[in-house]
């Protein structure tokens, strides 16, 4: 399937060179430690989740943005209170992309969906392909999956068929969200900004050019959440991790360091456990 993108080429805000964390009795703007560049940015065009299966002359049975599958459904409650979720499936195991937040697959063993970053190949079966969930005649959510990951349109009704959400997704990423690279032929990833609804919404993530995660962390209402992850280039060893307020609707949480480790791996700074810097020995 053909993408078509459109092009945001922006003035470089500030180099990822420097993740000064510094110690409370210092003065450090937080804000900066996670700035970086974004020279190459792309957003997929509106149409791109309208049509999420293209028509073409005819369709083969089962198959999904050219991948075969089989059906598999999952009943559960009694009488007028019967949920029938409708869905497809892959055959066979494939590498799951290790940055979507949330893979979907049908456990053999629960006899239900469950979603996660951990698919257990010999008890489940990654979904592919549309799928729908309904009480009676009603639809409660309906939407496509791509190897795991919502993708497309998604909605869901209350019992009165009433409209309650409709959220766009490209491969387990938010519609609107933002991704860069570093290089024209889009084959480096450089950067993920999830962005839902105009804000940044999500599991964010910067790459060194190694391929190697540089940063990581969670967006949510346009404020960090939870703990921040830096790490470094060669061997993907954790550098830093800040904590961040839980609750992005409080503004009075100043972020911390909680650790920090050399490049050899050897914890330098515990703030739990010591409170202050430890030497870095060799």
């Amino acid at each position: 399937m053909k993408l078509n993108f459109k092009y945001l080429v922006g003035i470089p805000l500030t180099a990822l060179s420097y993740l000064a964390f510094g110690q409370e009795d210092k003065k450090v703007d937080v804000e900066e430690l996670f700035r970086i560049d974004t020279p190459i940015t792309i957003e997929l065009e509106e149409d791109e989740f309208e049509r999420v299966e293209p028509k073409k002359k005819k369709q083969k049975r089962n198959t999904f943005f050219g991948i075969k599958t089989k059906k598999g459904f999952t009943k559960n409650g009694f009488g007028d209170n019967v949920v029938l979720e409708l869905f497809y499936y892959l055959k066979d195991p494939i590498k799951i992309d290790p940055y979507v937040n949330e893979i979907y697959w049908f456990d053999f063993r629960r006899k239900a969906i469950r979603a996660g970053k951990n698919v257990d190949p010999k008890y489940g079966v990654v979904l592919h392909g549309p799928y729908k969930k309904m009480k009676g005649k009603q639809v409660l959510e309906e939407g496509y999956y791509y190897e795991g990951a919502k993708h497309g349109r998604w909605t869901t009704y209350n019992n009165d068929n009433i409209l309650i959400t409709k959220t766009k997704y490209h491969k387990g990423w938010y519609k609107e969200s933002l991704v860069s690279f570093y290089d024209l032929e889009h084959t480096q990833l450089r950067e993920v900004i999830p962005v839902q609804y105009g804000k940044r919404q999500g599991e964010y993530f910067y790459f060194h050019p190694n391929g190697n995660i540089a940063v990581s962390g969670k967006y949510e209402n346009d404020v960090k959440i939870g703990v921040w992850t830096e790490f470094y280039e060669i061997r993907g060893r954790r550098k830093k991790m800040i904590q961040y307020t839980e609750d992005y609707y409080n503004k009075k949480f100043h972020p911390v360091t909680l650790k920090e480790w050399n490049d050899r791996g050897q914890l330098i700074y515990d703030r739990e456990t010591y409170g202050f810097g430890l030497p870095d020995t060799n």
